[in-house]
């Protein structure tokens, strides 16, 4: 509930109060190409930050998972110095609580083999919707101002959200990039997102600059 609130409020924070004010639309807006863009944009915007949640949880449970490790390998170290019958009596405890570290461990592996499996396929959903929603764009600018393409701030920004999804989904063909690497793709992903909705809003130059937070001035 409080992630939703936080979502909605971050999602209307750049809402201008000149945007509540009906007017009547420009030809160049009243194109099913436009709804279709923008649709598909949000969209795949909105699948690719859940599909980059996902490989962030994934990265967080293996690092957590590698820092516990050399945690108890500095313990086991230091466990030398003890004298031979603590030694023992501590691989003696150790050896009755063997069944649940595996069991953890086990669980651990299962969770992040999920992670990865769904965190792949939401984003493999959002790319596809991605390159919809660019393709429907480029149709729409070519009827508005007769190019497909112009490299627009939002539009290269765009460009580099669909470079590194593309990046990620291939290196999931790759063994040795599959996972952790992979993952760490996708967070990268992540935050291009936010620059490319968010960030470029801020400029308030170019073909998207409707969307920027100048405020007009009276």
């Amino acid at each position: 509930m409080p992630s939703t609130i936080f979502t909605q409020g971050f999602a209307t924070s750049g809402l201008l109060t000149e945007i509540h004010q009906s007017t009547i639309l420009v030809p160049a807006l009243q194109s099913q190409w436009l709804l279709m863009h923008v649709s598909m944009m949000l969209l795949s915007y909105a699948t690719l930050l859940c599909g980059s949640l996902l490989s962030a949880a994934l990265l967080i449970i293996i690092f957590r998972k590698n820092f516990d490790f050399f945690s108890k390998k500095k313990k086991n170290v230091l466990s030398k110095t003890f004298s031979e019958i603590e030694y023992f009596y501590a691989k003696r405890s150790a050896l009755k609580n063997t069944f649940f570290p595996a069991f953890q461990n086990y669980y651990k592996y299962q969770l992040t083999e999920r992670l990865d499996s769904w965190g792949y396929r939401v984003i493999s959903l959002g790319f596809t919707l991605l390159t919809v929603g660019i393709l429907c764009g480029a149709v729409w600018a070519n009827e508005a101002w007769g190019s497909y393409w112009n490299w627009d701030p939002k539009e290269t920004w765009a460009f580099i959200t669909w470079t590194i999804f593309a990046i990620y989904l291939h290196s999931r063909t790759n063994k040795i990039w599959k996972g952790t690497n992979s993952a760490l793709v996708a967070s990268i992903g992540f935050l291009i997102i936010w620059i490319c909705y968010f960030g470029i809003n801020l400029l308030g130059i170019g073909l998207h600059s409707y969307g920027s937070f100048t405020l007009v001035s009276k």
